[in-house]
């Protein structure tokens, strides 16, 4: 990923619109296979297996990264044992294997509120796999009559589909490339068996300090993932997430104890967790919600120009204008597009029938079915409105910081305010708890559907950007991304119930005695669960979210005039509101992932006169070879995270395969430390050659 283009295009701020003329690698004109036998099982494969890795990331940290170019890496290496393949069927496998990974981040956003909420006691596989299956074609569908407004017509940079692109142009050259995702990964697995499975190696480290009754908690995650996605997202972004930090821990939790004094019982770390998560964190929801209306206002001329765009394409060809259509403008045609979504208009009513209990909710059958019906039409309305915004987001910031959390949490609010006031005058949500959690699961069932949606339109776009690079054929594409959808809707529900039986999710366990230190927060689920029930049980931190709305106006006043002095550092401010939601030891590693992005790029650009004339490719190559190696971390560490889950749920135990002895924790702590150092000072060393 291009760090200058993060910089430039980091504020949700619609852009002007300038047609830029793009000469693909392989022209129009040629044709070679796209879709073929082995690239189908090969995309279908790498959509199930990096979408288990990336849904243990996300429960994790709240945080999932594109897995676009590590497909495209591990195609290209794959393929070459075929006699014959080529860089369109690389880019078809990795199409269709970044939907798995993009459909896993709208699935554990949202589902795992349901297990907070104890709506569900697992994981159940036909519900799972249909919410996020129809989520997810929905997804590809609204973003279909996009693509020319978003990626031809406008000067959206979609950093990392170019970032893909190049790589699978790269591919034809040599394979370095995969080199550094497999040492860089199998360094991550390793470092990641030490820390959960032997537990020699601590996987975090943390503090407190009180002074005059306010307590000022600190610490770090010691993830190298975290530090990859530091990397990518660049230097400004990751600042701006622990700058958010730093409101809540800085400031927020050392406030709210010198006014309102520590939880009972509670001291130190402890005590500051609970404020957090009980009170400092809703100030992140408000900034969300200003966030997200912010960025729709910003988008209005980019979905107008689309769905304009779209309807004159229509009115051309039954007109007889369009005659020949190049092979790289080949889109699905429109009328396909509004069949296939009336076409998932009816599972989705099914669905929404199986999954939202009468009973529960004790609201009358015509009131029941009123509300399965807004269910439906509302699905429909936020998921293309928020798969816009998605998509657009992409363009400006990447898949890997596009704020889908953000666009979610505002569809649950407004879902559950507009479902208090249609059936609120049949239940008294107050009295019964019960009925508050049955309507809050309702406004989390629309909100998956949404999120699954908008997390595909974000990757979808960044895919069809590298195919228009490499000179893909966009409706196979097109037919590709669904492949991977519906490979990774199988594949999700049965990784969700064993990370749940080996780890637990934000606070519930499945069994008694398990180690909370190893549980998986899901912090995006335990905020949106949070919001739901909030709104129905009439306890929701209004105060708290009042304070992050206003820090959101302050920051997106802040990002204007920022803009107006054209300066390369801007505050989008849904990149602050994700730091004031997550825990602060998680921005750690991000902000120093983010600070080697820049030390590394600024000692390049020391080099310049050294370099000469190979300074532009020096500078290229170094950017690839970081994100290459970035990506391998993740994927190493994440992957060993799913691994391990298998051992811990058969033992019902994370211990099982533990070998440091009793009383090491701080020998522990020391050894994490170093090898976190170590990984930082390899990731520099990699990322600042030039050649």
């Amino acid at each position: 990923m291009s760090k200058p283009d993060i910089l430039e295009h980091a504020a949700p701020v619609a852009t002007e619109t300038s047609p830029r003329a793009v000469e693909p690698y392989i022209p129009a004109s040629q044709s070679l296979p796209e879709i073929t036998v082995k690239a189908v099982a090969l995309g279908a494969i790498l959509s199930a297996i990096l979408g288990g890795a990336n849904a243990y990331l996300g429960l994790k940290v709240g945080l999932t990264v594109s897995a676009s170019i590590p497909a495209a890496v591990i195609s290209m290496a794959v393929l070459r044992f075929f006699r014959r393949s080529n860089i369109l069927e690389n880019n078809i496998v990795q199409t269709s294997a970044s939907a798995g990974e993009s459909l896993a981040a709208g699935v554990i956003f949202t589902l795992p509120a349901l297990i907070l909420l104890r709506y569900w006691t697992t994981f159940p596989y036909m519900e799972v796999m249909a919410i996020s299956a129809i989520g997810g074609v929905l997804g590809v569908l609204f973003t279909i009559p996009l693509r020319r407004a978003l990626i031809i017509e406008s000067n959206l940079k979609f950093p990392e589909g170019v970032a893909t692109g190049e790589v699978l142009k790269a591919g034809t050259e040599g394979g370095e490339g995969v080199r550094n995702i497999a040492v860089a990964g199998i360094g991550a697995a390793i470092l990641k068996l030490f820390q959960t499975g032997f537990k020699v190696f601590s996987s975090s480290a943390s503090g407190s300090v009180t002074a005059g009754g306010s307590i000022f908690g600190f610490g770090s995650d010691l993830s190298v993932a975290l530090l990859a996605v530091g990397y990518i997202v660049g230097l400004n972004i990751a600042i701006l997430v622990f700058a958010g930090g730093l409101i809540s821990w800085l400031f927020g939790i050392p406030i709210y104890t010198a006014l309102y004094g520590a939880p009972s019982g509670l001291s130190g770390y402890d005590a500051a967790s609970e404020i957090w998560n009980t009170k400092i964190r809703y100030m992140g929801v408000g900034a969300m919600v200003v966030g997200g209306v912010w960025a729709l206002i910003s988008l209005v001329k980019p979905i107008r120009d689309g769905v304009r765009s779209s309807i004159e394409a229509v009115r051309a060809s039954r007109s007889g204008e369009v005659i020949s259509i190049p092979r790289t403008e080949r889109d699905t045609p429109i009328n396909y597009v509004m069949i296939g979504t009336i076409a998932m208009a009816l599972p989705l009513f099914f669905m929404f029938n199986q999954v939202i209990d009468q009973d529960h909710l004790s609201i009358s059958n015509g009131m029941y079915w009123t509300t399965i019906a807004f269910g439906l039409l509302f699905a429909l309305f936020a998921g293309f409105l928020f798969s816009s915004v998605a998509g657009y987001m992409a363009g400006l910031v990447g898949s890997s910081n596009n704020p889908i959390s953000g666009v979610t949490i505002a569809t649950i609010l407004t879902a559950s305010l507009l479902l208090l006031a249609l059936i609120g005058s049949q239940v008294d949500f107050a009295v019964d708890t019960g009925k508050a959690t049955a309507a809050a699961a309702t406004a989390v069932f629309i909100g998956a559907v949404v999120c699954c949606a908008a997390a595909i339109a974000g990757d979808n776009m960044q895919d069809l950007k590298a195919g228009q690079l490499v000179g893909a054929t966009p409706y196979k594409q097109q037919i590709m991304q669904m492949v991977g959808v519906l490979a990774g809707a199988i594949a999700i529900a049965p990784v969700l119930r064993l990370l749940f039986e080996a780890y637990g999710l934000g606070g519930v366990f499945p069994r008694e005695g398990m180690d909370p230190n190893e549980m998986l927060a899901a912090p995006q689920a335990t905020l949106m669960q949070s919001v739901a029930q909030g709104v129905f049980a009439r306890n929701l931190e209004w105060g708290m979210i009042g304070i992050g709305a206003l820090l959101a106006v302050a920051i997106i006043v802040l990002d204007q005039i920022l803009k107006a002095k054209k300066s390369e550092f801007r505050t989008p401010v849904l990149a602050v509101a994700v730091g004031i939601y997550l825990p602060l030891e998680l921005s750690v590693p991000i902000f120093i992932g983010g600070l080697v992005a820049h030390l590394a790029g600024r000692h390049l650009r020391a080099r310049k006169e050294q370099l000469g004339t190979s300074y532009k490719q020096a500078i290229a190559n170094a950017e690839r070879r970081g994100l290459l190696f970035a990506s391998g971390l993740i994927t190493g560490e994440a992957l060993v995270g799913i691994l391990l889950a298998i051992p811990f749920a058969a033992a019902q135990s994370t211990d099982v395969m533990k070998l440091a002895p009793e009383g090491f924790d701080t020998a522990a702590t020391i050894l994490g430390l170093a090898a976190v150092a170590f990984f930082v000072a390899w990731l520099y060393r990699v990322a600042r050659r030039p050649s």
